[in-house]
């Protein structure tokens, strides 16, 4: 394998890209959605049309069909196709970095690993920016992946051995979870608390698990992170299932529910409706799942990654929001998935990160074996 010339692995490499692409448009649709990424087939959402091999061929197909399935003619959006030349280009890019055509044993492995990490990024990336989560699969997933291979191959994080390449990549989600955990408390303190402002008499509803509000669909997990998370509120009319209110002042907590000054068992509430103009909710300046996602970071990249991937991820978030915001696509007070900038800030590091002199303190020194 070793005396194939070097861009025939590139090619390989673009080619496996883009099936694994094509396997990630199946996590990015069903995976935020609960559902089962092998079972049923893959299908058309529309018409339910199980999808035949000869018409799942990454890029050619969708081209082929000009973005439309064969069966009922709905639109195939853009992202399929983007997907997999993004994932292919992003493999053959590795490959072009890491890879070597003399030592392609090791190299290949190595290369691997970084396209697995690709992957992840990727997968989070397009579900971040859809939905505003990254989940658990991909997240601590990613952790406990990036860990098992830094412990089967040492080369990884260019250690000596197997105990120390599993201490770097511990070390590197540790450090990864941490400081954005620190954020995120911080952030929580600083900017712990949202107003919402609704059209005049809008109805609102709390159910058992989540906050609905007529443009959106607030989990409670999303609010109710600390115990002081209160909602409040003023309703000009309050619906519980046994009583009504009117004109009264409501706050909810994890564990406390006060109607005026009545206190009630939030838990035996199942739903309630209220009549408001305006409401004020926690708000997390980050959330959980960027916690978990910078550890799956650290564990593949080790802690320097993390603390570059924070830093760089920050002044890129910053550009894009203020940008969008001064375009007119985005309000101040609107929701920005931060796990996209997260993802680009690691990549950035992955292929240049150690030629930054600014970042001259990040770089391998005696605590680590050179990379």
């Amino acid at each position: 394998m070793a005396n194939l010339p070097f861009h025939f692995w590139t090619t390989v490499y673009f080619i496996t890209g883009a099936m694994v692409g094509s396997f990630l448009n199946v996590c990015i649709h069903r995976l935020p959605r609960g559902m089962s990424v092998i079972n049923p087939p893959s299908h058309c959402p529309h018409c339910r049309f199980t999808i035949p091999w000869y018409l799942n061929i990454p890029l050619a197909t969708w081209l082929w069909l000009r973005g439309r399935c064969v069966e009922c003619a709905a639109p195939i959006p853009v992202r399929y196709f983007l997907v997999e030349l993004l994932t292919g280009l992003a493999f053959a890019a590795v490959w072009n970095k890491f890879g070597n055509a003399v030592a392609w044993q090791q190299t290949s492995l190595v290369a691997a690993a970084y396209c697995l990490l690709l992957a992840i990024l990727i997968a989070a990336t397009f579900i971040d920016f859809e939905h505003f989560i990254i989940p658990d699969e991909i997240t601590l997933g990613g952790t406990v992946v990036g860990v098992l291979i830094s412990l089967g191959l040492p080369a990884l994080h260019n250690a000596p051995t197997l105990g120390a390449a599993l201490k770097w990549s511990v070390i590197g989600a540790g450090t990864g979870a941490l400081i954005v955990y620190a954020v995120l408390l911080l952030g929580k303190l600083a900017f712990g608390r949202q107003k919402i402002e609704l059209p005049p008499n809008s109805r609102i509803y709390f159910t058992e698990d989540s906050l609905v509000l007529p443009s959106e669909t607030i989990p409670y997990g999303e609010l109710f992170y600390r115990g002081s998370d209160t909602i409040h509120l003023h309703a000009a009319k309050l619906e519980l299932i046994d009583r009504c209110y009117s004109d009264v002042p409501v706050r909810l907590s994890q564990h406390t529910l006060f109607v005026g000054k009545e206190k009630l068992d939030p838990t035996a509430v199942v739903q309630m409706e209220a009549v408001t103009d305006e409401l004020v909710i926690p708000r997390e300046a980050m959330g959980l799942g960027d916690v978990k996602f910078m550890a799956a970071i650290g564990a593949f990249l080790g802690w320097q990654a993390a603390v570059f991937s924070l830093l760089v991820s920050a002044v890129i978030g910053a550009v894009a929001g203020v940008t969008l915001i001064s375009i007119g696509k985005r309000d101040w007070s609107a929701k920005l998935p931060y796990g996209p900038y997260i993802a680009l800030a690691a990549v950035i590091w992955l292929f240049s990160g150690h030629a930054w002199e600014i970042f001259w303190w990040l770089q391998p020194n005696s605590l680590q074996p050179t990379r």
